[in-house]
């Protein structure tokens, strides 16, 4: 069985370890598959936890992290493993993992089942190919880029004639219940070059703002805050842009999120070599990367080191950061001075971590730096997966069990203070609370906008 994502970092798991259980097909891949030690940590039902999201809302073992390790190992030492991984069981528990990476964080041995599925859908797709349905939202960026004017009208007009839902659902196997998040009419741009950009105070650190292709063409307004943020507090901030001999100059760079997501290992890896093409110099220049979305910019720090990128890719991830994570840690070395006042809207908040977000332990810093706005009264949310989980809850065989798995906690936390604003930082999670909910989410960069009394935050939504 020849694998197609880099298993190197597992060369040497459970070597010497009589009880690894290592199957005998798949190299490394199958020592990433055995890291697991069967505590059934993720059959856990708290409502801390984020793992596993199908489990936790169906209570099948099969659909837990450890279900399907015990599923996976059977198809690798099967005698044809390729063609066992098409077994109806297997196929069904890695289609209804979400790829939270809540196992990257809360099993005791890290079990990477997020990247596990990637394998797996890369590895059907080289003997099946991949669906019209996948393909579509694998190539969104670019047909935003390509076809903007068409790709919303035919968002638009779908979101508002039922017919054309349930016309798209028969076609592609999109949910016809649930809305799709719409593209904005004028996408965010860089300020031209020609612009003077004000210089660094003493002592920070440059910026390099990575500009997702969620925020670029459906919020545009959460990079502008970003920038807003960010040159308020003395930094000087660039936008990352093509490298001066990318083949594309003019398509705006794409971490390759929307084809990993789908298994499209080939394509996503293109798209990372281009943004690492783009973003090296900076990073070789000692400039903080900086990035909003969480499954984007912890996608260049993790799943790029998958792709067989070389040094570049490490090169890159050591200095990128989410945006609450940098303020955090220049708030911690006195370095921020960030002129925040009280925010115009009193009331409390609400806020949602993206499930890569918890994985990484990125709630600690996001506190840190909601604390840091004077006045402000705010409540971390104990809920797990909201279950939109990039495309998942917009696929017809998914969006039942998305909407239960936003139902077990997130949503009734939502609904007991319904006057309270929400604060979500992942795209898809505010599309699932906007779909399900009367409440419209806001990103940080927008309340800290807010809080400093520019206009840079504020959305056509919130009135």
């Amino acid at each position: 069985m020849n694998t197609i994502l880099d298993w190197s970092a597992y060369a040497d798991a459970g070597l010497g370890d009589a009880y690894a259980d290592i199957p005998r097909h798949g190299g490394n891949f199958a020592k990433a598959v055995a890291s697991c030690i069967n505590s059934r940590r993720c059959e856990a039902t708290d409502a801390k936890a984020v793992m596993c999201p199908s489990y936790r809302a169906s209570l099948e073992p099969a659909l837990s992290t450890g279900g399907r390790v015990r599923l996976l190992k059977a198809a690798l030492n099967a005698e044809l493993p390729e063609a066992a991984l098409a077994a109806p069981d297997l196929a069904r528990a890695m289609d209804l993992c979400v790829g939270c990476k809540g196992c990257q964080r809360e099993c005791e041995n890290n079990v990477d089942m997020a990247l596990i599925k990637t394998e797996y859908l890369a590895q059907r797709a080289a003997q099946h190919g991949h669906g019209l349905r996948a393909r579509l939202f694998a190539g969104l960026p670019r047909w935003l880029h390509r076809h903007r004017g068409l790709t919303r009208r035919l968002i638009a007009a779908r979101n508002r004639h039922g017919w054309l839902a349930r016309l798209g659902q028969r076609l592609f196997g999109i949910a016809a219940g649930v809305p799709l998040p719409e593209p904005t009419p004028t996408p965010f741009h860089a300020p031209s070059t020609t612009t003077p950009l004000a210089p660094a105070e003493a002592g920070r650190p440059e910026i390099v703002l990575l500009v997702d292709c969620f925020g670029r063409h459906f919020e545009p307004e959460i990079p502008r805050a970003m920038t807003a943020v960010l040159a308020a507090a003395g930094y000087r901030v660039l936008v990352a842009e093509p490298a001066a001999d990318d083949a594309e100059p003019r398509r705006p760079l794409c971490c390759g999120r929307t084809y990993l997501a789908q298994g499209m290992v080939e394509q996503a890896a293109a798209e990372a070599r281009r943004l690492l093409a783009a973003l090296l110099p900076h990073a070789r220049a000692g400039r903080w990367i900086i990035g909003a979305e969480p499954s984007c910019l912890l996608g260049l720090r993790d799943e790029y080191r998958a792709l067989g990128l070389g040094d570049a890719a490490r090169e890159v991830a050591d200095k990128a950061l989410l945006l609450e994570e940098f303020l955090a840690r220049e708030s911690m070395a006195k370095r921020l001075d960030l002129p925040l006042g009280a925010p115009a809207a009193a009331g409390r908040v609400l806020v949602h971590g993206h499930c890569h977000q918890k994985a990484v332990g990125g709630m600690k810093p996001l506190r840190k730096v909601l604390k840091l706005v004077p006045g402000l009264d705010f409540a971390l949310l104990d809920a797990g997966c909201c279950g939109m989980a990039g495309t998942f809850g917009l696929e017809r065989e998914h969006a039942e069990l998305s909407s239960r798995m936003a139902a077990l906690e997130l949503l009734p936390q939502l609904a007991a203070q319904p006057d309270a604003r929400v604060i979500a930082n992942g795209f898809s999670c505010r599309a699932q609370i906007r779909a399900h909910s009367a409440q419209q989410p806001r990103h940080l960069a927008q309340l800290l906008a807010d809080a400093l009394g520019t206009p840079a935050g504020r959305s056509a939504t919130d009135g």
